[in-house]
């Protein structure tokens, strides 16, 4: 009789024994019943007779995770904060028969010769600087030409037998994206995302073991999907926050694509025109400096809150010139910071430098860093004017407002709450691209690498309450996103950006030079103790009873205070202080040496709390 510890995949169950008569591999997929259900499950390790009754092991699976797979889940269990069951959930398995890579030759696969992007002389330097290097950031101002240079290394791979996997940060991206990898590898592109169904999922994954599929694009569950022989991951727009699951496993894509690429021998090219801080200290930096297209761009200030006149005179005349373009409006979630009309400054913590939350019911503001407290300001701190204003308006407001005041305009919505399946998504774009909308408006995901040459507008407003937030990224965040939402214009011919702002000051010194600003920020969060420097971690507690809450984060800072090189910048209560009846406390946790706080997390980990490794939500 042979004894197994099996891993309930997506589950998070702890590793549970069961037996069976024949030997089975480790990383074999199952099916194991817990609590009389029928399970899939993973072979993560024979073991000796416990002294416990066992369940046989009901069946056994012609599927096998592979050692790189089941490695990687190990990592992602230790260094997020999850059950093996839930970190091996996020792969999927390889057929039994195709363990070791069926090569090409067998499948009947001939030498794939795929058409290739014609680079310019700038595109072909970075395209060579990329080649040699394990891992690159490919650093391209908006309309410079990364993807053509992406799309050559991909035919690289595939004229070498090997596959390529393409992240993306969200599904807005994959109509546009996947007409472009089409127009040059043909029916070796397939897309992947949560919103597919699944017996298209069945039909990709048989392709892609048939060796027609060699191509896999989408956004972060493509980065699990089982590709035979791969050679490159790349990571477009690397800077963006969807790339991190805010549920468990709490995983950052882009990293973990390095982390693969690694384990399987590949290279991993990040590319943006506004790269993180982190990921541009990190890795090499490949240069693209000038657009594809040079057009002229006209930036303008404009103060005020809301779509004032200026806005709407610029939306009128680009209407009326038959142009096409974009007003962005940011989310409801940055409504919780008192800011200055008049100088455009958020009120922020004297410790922490970022922006302190507005508790309006209970009269005071709060820092959600360190719990520093004051009462509701009347006036400005920096400028003495009064008075500071926290709501914004929404999407629907803005469009009946546009609406009502020129005449015959199309504007179409491009939020969340609107576009809500891939139809929609595909709908709206459609519409856009086919001139039958004449202004997209919307949220975050206006700033998305959408490719549309009519826009000749850029409208940006509430850039500073993102740099007032309670984030040490706000900055980053407020200019990387002036400068991927004024990028979705001018890509054919010349365009306007207006930027509504108190403090034009902030923003002005990068408008064409978002390195200068990188480099700036790296001073700032070495002085500040903030990462790239240091490693960051939040440890979340949700209870029904708030003082049984605020009991288990006092229990766990006892046992924090006592490990060396961990620094406890505060906690309490978290911004959100009640979701779906539970109350929310926090511990927000910062040390030199990763290796010291995943100790010290690793301590204090248990059912009671949730613990987010290099957070990216503080809320």
């Amino acid at each position: 009789m042979h004894y197994f510890r099996v891993a309930v995949n997506g589950s998070a169950a702890p590793l549970l024994t069961y037996h069976s008569e024949i030997f089975i591999e480790i990383g074999t997929v199952v099916t194991v019943s817990v609590l009389e259900r029928p399970k899939k499950a993973t072979i993560v390790a024979e073991v000796a007779k416990p002294d416990f009754d066992t369940i046989e092991i009901a069946e056994t699976a012609p599927y096998r995770y592979r050692p790189w797979q089941m490695e990687t889940a190990k990592f992602v269990s230790e260094y997020y904060f999850c059950t093996f069951g839930e970190a091996i959930g996020l792969f999927l398995p390889y057929k039994e028969d195709n363990e070791l890579g069926m090569r090409n030759e067998e499948l009947g696969i001939k030498d794939v010769v795929p058409k290739r992007p014609k680079l310019t002389s700038e595109q072909l330097r970075a395209y060579e600087g990329l080649k040699e290097k394990e891992t690159a950031l490919l650093f391209g101002v908006t309309g410079s030409g990364k993807t053509e240079i992406f799309i050559a290394r991909i035919a690289d791979m595939l004229e070498a037998g090997k596959t390529a996997i393409m992240l993306m940060p969200e599904i807005s991206l994959t109509p546009q994206m996947q007409k472009r990898l089409e127009r040059y590898f043909g029916e070796r592109v397939a897309i992947w995302h949560s919103k597919i169904a699944k017996k298209q999922k069945e039909r990709i994954l048989e392709a892609i073991e048939k060796g027609e599929v060699r191509v896999v694009a989408g956004a972060r569950s493509a980065l699990f999907v089982p590709m035979p022989d791969l050679g490159l991951i790349v990571v477009d727009e690397e800077h963006d926050d969807s790339y991190k699951s805010q549920s468990r496993p709490r995983y950052h894509a882009r990293d973990l694509a390095v982390y693969i690429a690694k384990k399987r021998g590949a290279q991993t090219i990040l590319a943006s025109a506004t790269p993180s801080v982190a990921s541009y200290r990190k890795y090499p930096v490949v240069r693209l400096k000038t657009p594809y297209v040079r057009t002229k761009k006209d930036y303008r200030f404009v103060t005020g809150e809301g779509v004032v006149a200026p806005i709407v005179y610029a939306i009128r005349e680009h209407f009326d010139a038959g142009d096409q373009g974009l007003l962005f409006l940011p989310t409801r979630g940055n409504f919780k910071y008192l800011y200055c009309p008049s100088c455009g400054k958020t009120h922020t913590c004297p410790y922490c430098s970022v922006g302190m939350a507005l508790h309006r019911k209970k009269r005071y503001l709060k820092c959600h860093y360190c719990n520093y407290t004051e009462a509701i300001r009347e006036r400005c701190a920096y400028c003495d004017s009064a008075p500071l204003l926290s709501e914004r308006m929404g999407t629907q407001e803005a469009k009946e407002v546009i609406e009502n005041t020129i005449e015959g305009i199309r504007v179409e919505l491009f939020d969340s709450d609107t576009i809500t399946t891939p139809k929609k998504l595909a709908d709206a774009l459609k519409r856009f691209e086919k001139r039958e909308s004449d202004l997209l408006l919307g949220t975050q995901m206006l700033s998305k690498g959408h490719d549309y040459p009519g826009i000749t507008l850029s409208v940006i407003t509430g850039l500073d309450h993102i740099m007032g937030m309670a984030d040490y990224r706000c900055r980053e965040k407020a200019i990387g996103l002036l400068l991927q939402i004024a990028g979705r214009s001018g890509r054919a011919k010349e365009a306007e950006v207006v930027i509504q702002t108190g403090n034009a000051a902030a923003y002005e010194p990068y408008l064409d030079d978002y390195e200068t600003f990188v480099k700036e920020e790296l001073l700032f969060r070495e002085i500040g103790r903030y990462p790239p420097f240091v490693s960051l971690a939040r440890i979340l507690v949700s209870h029904k009873k708030e003082e049984e809450a605020a009991r288990i984060v006092s229990e766990k800072v006892a046992v924090l205070q006592r490990y060396e090189g961990i620094e406890i910048v505060g906690h309490g209560k978290a911004p959100i202080e009640r979701i779906a009846g539970k109350y929310r406390y926090q511990i927000l946790l910062r040390a030199p040496k990763r290796i010291d706080l995943l100790k010290a997390l690793h301590a204090v980990a248990s059912k009671e709390v949730e613990i987010d490794m290099d957070p990216v939500e503080f809320s």
